[in-house]
């Protein structure tokens, strides 16, 4: 069951990566698989170079499959070659994983989609499933996954309805940004500032990311995502050749996976904000962005001291 769903397999100019995770899909053998990839930087000498290597990668399928390509000879940046490529895919089928070159899923995983791409093919409340889990497990809930408003995409699936909402310019961020609606979405006010700054930055088209706008589409359109309750998909993507994850510290950077054995389904679809308050701390540096406690509670008991204290000298004057 696990390789009857079409894997869309997108890649650039990573050998080592490539050959990592076209490995993954060796060993599962998908009946349909679609390649996409980008074509060179010409301000890059060795892209050209890379790139060949690449696409001679896997151009090696070695399995009864129904395979496409979509090379594109000339550079169209991360966010419009991804994103043209999932667009290109839904030409074909109606559901799909989603594999980037530097993610290395467990086989479970495509168990894990299959499932649920089944179960909640026509529920229109649910965009994405994805492989990840950032939240160093959770060991207390009885059930395998939980509902979420991010649609983490480091080995991901999704519908060719849900897809259908993707906008990447997101063209209704100046009017959703002034709507209570937007206003109303954040309980944190830090969280909030954050999300503001990067949908500017995408709405001004300052920031090459297909994923940001695929945030913005489904929180705008209000769909929840699926995430396991272990992770599932491992990105060895950091270093200083990733587009948005050059640093090799980041505590994402080649998690572990595991098994996550027989699904065991919530009964409620409810959005696990604790868990989104968790992700918004840890995943996108949020606790990076509110100061310590110390930071301001002593300077604010200090001032606090000598106003009292020069309010009392004030009295004994008078």
């Amino acid at each position: 069951m696990r390789n009857e769903i079409p894997v869309a397999f997108i890649i650039f100019n990573r050998p080592d990566h490539t050959k990592q995770s076209f490995e993954v899909l060796k060993n599962l053998k998908p009946k349909k698989l679609f390649i996409i990839a980008d074509g060179p930087r010409t301000n890059f000498p060795k892209d050209k170079t890379l790139c060949k290597i690449v696409r001679g990668i896997v151009e090696h399928v070695d399995w009864d499959c129904e395979v496409r390509y979509n090379f594109s000879d000339e550079n169209m940046g991360l966010k419009n070659r991804v994103s043209s490529g999932i667009d290109w895919v839904f030409d074909h089928c109606d559901r799909a994983i989603i594999l980037e070159d530097d993610c290395i899923p467990n086989l479970e995983f495509f168990n894990f989609c299959y499932c649920l791409l089944t179960r909640y093919e026509n529920n229109d409340q649910i965009s994405v499933i994805t492989g990840n889990n950032f939240q160093n497990h959770r060991p207390n809930s009885e059930y395998s996954y939980y509902f979420t408003k991010f649609n983490h995409c480091w080995g991901w699936a999704t519908w060719k309805r849900a897809w259908k909402n993707y906008d990447g310019d997101i063209s209704f961020w100046p009017r959703w940004s002034k709507s209570s609606l937007w206003s109303d979405y954040f309980l944190d006010k830090t969280e909030k500032k954050y999300w503001h700054h990067i949908f500017d930055l995408v709405f001004s088209n300052k920031i090459d990311s297909w994923a940001y706008p695929w945030t913005a589409c489904n929180w705008f359109h209000n769909k929840l995502s699926i995430a396991p309750n272990v992770n599932l998909v491992t990105n060895i993507g950091f270093g200083k050749d990733g587009t948005h994850t050059k640093s090799k510290k980041h505590y994402a950077s080649n998690l572990p996976t595991y098994s996550i054995g027989d699904i065991r389904h919530p009964i409620e679809i409810k959005c696990d904000k604790e868990a989104d308050r968790n992700d918004f701390l840890n995943h996108f540096g949020g606790k990076n962005m509110i100061l310590p406690r110390s930071l301001y509670w002593y300077p604010l008991q200090f001032f606090k001291n000598i106003f009292y204290k020069l309010k009392r000298v004030y009295r004994n004057l008078t």
